[in-house]
């Protein structure tokens, strides 16, 4: 079978039969190559593409750990994405402030529109769980590939202090 070198978008079971990378102890879970395709569209546009976790954004993601981090992202997601109308849509994301804003906005899960034309999750209708479950696990996954280099060395916890160096 041949690779699929069109942009065509999942099928809404391919599109959220995703685990997150956000159960080990430590991030360790291998790459999420299900999401490889969006990433490589979500390399192409020069506003999405400028988007990069600082230093301090993965020492807070070392300090917090995977699992708080993970639960910030499914609260975002629930309060400021999930409602059929969000409240200021298309400016509900703040561009800093926490490592899962820089996410929300690399990968287009920001608001309803971007949602749409990225993901093909139309708007106008509540997020289903499913749909909230995979628009946080892009988020982890692009927040796992911008710590990756950064891993080995500062070895990011699950949880904080329960991991011993």
């Amino acid at each position: 079978m041949s690779k699929k070198t069109t942009h065509s978008r999942p099928t809404e079971g391919e599109l959220f039969a995703i685990d997150s990378p956000c159960g080990n102890e430590t991030n360790t879970a291998e790459p999420n190559h299900e999401l490889d395709p969006l990433f490589e569209r979500l390399a192409c546009s020069t506003f999405r593409s400028r988007f990069r976790l600082k230093a301090g954004d993965i020492l807070y993601i070392k300090e917090k750990g995977w699992t708080t981090i993970h639960r910030h992202a499914a609260d975002f997601i629930r309060r400021r994405l999930a409602p059929a109308c969000p409240p200021n849509d298309g400016r509900q994301t703040p561009m800093r402030g926490h490592p899962v804003f820089i996410a929300q906005h690399a990968t287009a899960c920001c608001c309803r529109g971007c949602l749409e034309k990225w993901h093909g999750i139309p708007r106008g209708r509540e997020l289903t769980e499913e749909e909230q479950r995979y628009a946080v696990n892009v988020i982890m996954e692009w927040i796992r590939r911008q710590t990756e280099p950064h891993d080995t060395q500062n070895n990011i916890p699950d949880n904080p202090g329960s991991h011993q160096p």
